[in-house]
């Protein structure tokens, strides 16, 4: 028997190929190995290529799709950031939105302020040229790393302190 699998990284589907029930699952022997795979991050936006689910999803569908609450995405719609369409007291998610989350969850989590991911969005929603996108995302995540390892800097400065303070009391109470 013949079957095709598909796999998503990131913003990006891997091609199908076909396997059979002879080969072992997981295991793609060297022939078929690509040499070098460029994974789009989903900071990036929805790859050009990639189809989304065309129904919309509602609310718990979301929640449960990104592990988040519901009062995080009534937020995230708040501040403009999330536009569902409205049937009455229920809201809906569109393609736009499922990947409008992937980017404020990866933004989210690489530590940019609202502000930042609303720019991010309306970089990656905007009409210049993929590249020069890429180029954009690449200087804000460059920015923030530059952020995030001054603050490792200074977090590793008060641990030892910390520990200084701590071997001060053990001193004391020995």
């Amino acid at each position: 028997m013949t079957r095709r699998w598909d796999r998503e990284v990131g913003s990006v589907v891997i091609p199908s190929r076909t396997w059979n029930k002879k080969d072992k699952i997981g295991l793609i022997s060297m022939n078929n190995v690509a040499t070098k795979m460029v994974v789009v991050p989903d900071i990036a936006g929805a790859a050009q290529d990639v189809v989304l689910e065309d129904r919309a999803l509602a609310i718990s569908e979301m929640s449960e799709r990104f592990d988040v609450t519901l009062r995080t995405l009534r937020f995230y719609e708040e501040k403009g950031l999330l536009n569902p369409v409205r049937k009455g007291a229920r809201r809906f998610y569109g393609t736009r939105d499922v990947s409008r989350m992937r980017v404020i969850l990866q933004a989210k989590k690489i530590g940019l302020t609202l502000a930042e991911i609303r720019r991010v969005i309306k970089l990656v929603e905007g009409s210049s040229k993929r590249e020069d996108q890429f180029k954009e995302l690449q200087e804000i995540c460059k920015a923030q790393q530059d952020i995030l390892v001054e603050q490792k800097q200074i977090l590793d400065e008060q641990i030892a302190e910390v520990g200084q303070i701590l071997a001060a009391f053990d001193d004391l109470v020995s």
